[in-house]
């Protein structure tokens, strides 16, 4: 009879420690602090940013880039040195804000570049032929305006041109921004301003005798009295509430990642608000005429009556999506009929969220490593 050793247990004995799982660091993708910042974010980005640099598609893709834009900067450079003059009128004033805005926003919704297809060169270069040929007419004709605002497909074309789709998809809302800081045409200008003026002062004369004031339409004045005459001008048409709510109604559909139905919402009910707000301040100053005529003149074109159209306008915006809210049911409170079937549970980042297109893109993850943990 031979001895033989007594086979070896499978797998650790009880109460030993499961040896930890080895995780490829290639394949490691930090989660980004849940209670991060905008300053540590952005700063956070640009560390990703200049790590992705050290490979080489990134260097050239994003060195072409650079080359082209400072080109394309250049060939409108003329036009664009006239703008800090026009943000300086007070119906501009948000002008500043919107180059530095639409930098952050293709800062923090950044990705790393893909392949860029055949079709995307090719779409990408038609868009920028077609900005120079429009800018060429406009300028023929001399259409200032116009010939500035081809500055901005003409932009987007190089993004396009240079990345490709994936880069088009995260950094054409940004580029689509800075249409914003361009002032309206000059004939635009008359064609709005007087119907605002008409519709605020009509409104603002109902409002004032609603409210037990003796108050009578004449044209653009509105008689309080034999002696208190209020004249709604043209810089109380609430062309610069308008500009000013329009572009911030524009960067909340952007950034705010609501619903379909909520953009929809804000796009809509932007421009009607924008104008109830600035008759707002209209009727404000000719109830302060029965106090003052001096504090009513010191108000119309103070800070608090600037607080108080902005104040009002985002009230509003607010107000109506909360009663929205509880009108529309979304899909998890939708009755069923039909039980229905059995799916699998849908994907999570590493954070808990939902998997899908992020409010703000984790900037530098690629794509084909998110999720990778062994």
């Amino acid at each position: 009879m031979s001895l033989s050793s007594p086979p070896l247990p499978v797998g650790p004995g009880p109460g030993t420690p499961r040896p930890a799982k080895v995780v490829c660091p290639e394949s490691r993708v930090p989660a980004a602090p849940r209670d991060e910042g905008i300053v540590a974010g952005l700063r956070r980005r640009l560390i990703e940013f200049a790590a992705d640099l050290r490979s080489p598609d990134e260097a050239v893709t994003w060195g072409l880039l650079a080359v082209l834009t400072v080109l394309l900067l250049y060939s409108y450079w003329p036009s664009l040195v006239t703008l800090p003059s026009t943000w300086s009128n007070p119906q501009y004033q948000h002008g500043w804000i919107v180059p530095a805005l639409t930098v952050g926003l293709l800062l923090w919704w950044r990705q790393p570049v893909a392949a860029v297809s055949t079709s995307a060169r090719a779409t990408g270069l038609t868009l920028l032929a077609a900005s120079f040929v429009i800018r060429l007419v406009f300028a023929y004709f001399r259409v200032k305006t116009f010939d500035m605002y081809t500055f901005v497909p003409a932009l987007a074309a190089v993004f396009l041109l240079v990345g490709g789709w994936s880069m088009a998809r995260w950094a054409w809302i940004p580029i689509g921004l800075l249409i914003f800081m361009y002032p309206l045409p000059e004939g635009h200008q008359r064609y709005v301003t007087g119907p605002l003026q008409t519709f605020n002062t009509i409104v603002a004369t109902f409002l004032l005798q609603t409210l037990g004031f003796d108050a009578i339409r004449d044209g653009n004045l509105i008689r309080l009295s034999e002696e208190h005459v209020m004249n709604v001008v043209d810089a109380c048409a609430g062309l610069k509430m308008l500009t000013i709510f329009v572009w911030l109604a524009a960067v909340v559909i952007a950034v705010a990642g609501l619903e379909w139905w909520e953009n929809l919402l804000i796009a809509v009910s932007a421009i009607p608000i924008a104008i109830l707000a600035n008759t707002l301040r209209i009727t404000t100053a000719g109830m302060l005429y029965g106090v003052s005529p001096e504090w009513a003149e010191n108000f119309h074109d103070s800070t608090p009556a600037a607080v108080l159209m902005m104040g009002t306008a985002i009230g509003l915006m607010v107000l109506e999506m909360r009663v929205l809210s509880f009108v529309i049911l979304k899909d998890e409170f939708s009755p069923t009929l039909v039980a229905p079937r059995a799916t699998a549970p849908p994907a999570t980042t590493d954070d808990g969220r939902k998997a899908g297109f992020p409010l703000i893109p984790d900037a530098g993850r690629p794509a084909d490593t998110a999720g990778k943990l062994a």
